[in-house]
């Protein structure tokens, strides 16, 4: 009979954690639309104030502004004064979810959570028939990846990121050929052109939209030292053209991923460099079970990274593919050295530095 209690007991517990996750699923829609609408950013400029007059500053709707209060109140996101009817954004948090808060701003993140379940019916097919979901069902993707570049990639690049590899900011100023693959709109790209002048810098990428919105802010701000291509960078043109190659969390996403590790050696320079960025994780889902971010990263790459690769008739090597399958394919690509970093700031990155010398 005590059995029966104690299975009792951990079925009622395991459902309470279930009720938590739908209710914090359900907050992470709310979040992002929080961001998408501006609504955090209004109310971290405003006193304690009634629901008419957030959604006056907004110029939103007030009925859709309150039915969102309630679950941003009952989530315990936003304090409410049931005296007074007002409702404040806490200084604390809105350190996690304004747009000043950048590059810490979390509501930035969460528009993924909208954005994978909108294509969940095409991934449920997908679990039949195996062959992926294109990019064309992410009709959001480049405009959230643009913006979560800006906070993982951009954010750090110049304090953080580009000085993994020593010497590197000196031989930027001096002038190098760089190229950055599958760069979507070029928001690294734009970063480094401006402070580089002396630098040429290409980015290619597959997809239209994304080069196109590239293309537009290069010539928006003047740089004539920066320029995209729209292509496969599984098929990389030239021999030895590029000092610097950078991957910002792009290669596990690939169709041919062997290929392009491959293209990215044979067209460095003897003294060139790879910097790639990608998923800090093992190859192994065991190694992965205390990974403060395993289970959005498993729920990303099933719902896009994977299957974007194997709708391309890729391998479909996942988010995870981790550490240890990523130096094996450098390895095989033909980069003898290559050493793996971490950043403090960043849980959800390795950073691969792999030399062509």
């Amino acid at each position: 009979m005590a059995v029966n209690v104690l299975e009792r007991s951990a079925a009622e517990v395991f459902g309470e954690r279930v009720v938590q996750i739908i209710n914090d699923g359900a907050l992470a829609l709310m979040l992002s639309i929080g961001h998408r609408t501006g609504l955090f950013d209004r109310m971290a400029a405003l006193p304690p104030a009634s629901s008419e007059e957030i959604a006056r500053s907004a110029n939103l709707s007030e009925r859709y502004v309150r039915e969102w209060l309630g679950a941003m109140v009952t989530g315990g996101i936003v304090k409410y004064d049931g005296a007074t009817r007002q409702y404040a954004l806490p200084a604390e948090h809105a350190a996690c979810l304004t747009r000043a808060a950048s590059p810490t701003n979390m509501a930035v993140t969460a528009q993924w959570i909208p954005l994978l379940g909108s294509a969940e019916g095409a991934v449920v097919e997908a679990f039949a028939h195996g062959r992926g979901v294109p990019y064309s069902a992410y009709p959001r993707f480049h405009e959230v990846m643009a913006e979560e570049s800006g906070q993982t990639v951009v954010a750090g690049l110049f304090e953080h990121i580009l000085p993994l590899v020593s010497g590197l900011d000196r031989r930027l100023s001096a002038g190098m050929d760089v190229l950055d693959i599958a760069c979507g709109s070029g928001r690294a790209l734009v970063a480094m052109a401006l402070r580089y002048p002396s630098s040429r810098f290409t980015g290619i990428d597959v997809s239209g939209e994304a080069i196109a919105a590239g293309r537009a802010e290069a010539a928006r701000r003047g740089l004539a030292n920066l320029r995209f291509e729209q292509g496969d960078v599984a098929e990389l043109n030239g021999v030895g053209v590029y000092d610097l190659v950078t991957a910002f969390d792009a290669i596990h996403d690939q169709a041919r991923p062997a290929d392009v590790l491959a293209g990215i050696r044979r067209v460095l320079r003897p003294a060139g460099v790879l910097l790639m960025q990608d998923i800090a994780g093992h190859t192994h889902v065991a190694d992965n079970r205390d990974h403060p971010l395993g289970p959005f990263l498993y729920t990303i790459s099933c719902l896009h990274c994977m299957s974007v690769s194997l709708a391309a008739g890729g391998p479909g090597l996942g988010a995870m593919w981790g550490r240890e399958q990523a130096l094996e394919m450098l390895g095989a690509a033909g980069f003898e050295n290559v050493t793996v970093d971490t950043l403090p700031h960043d849980p959800i990155n390795n950073y691969y530095i792999a030399l062509a010398g």
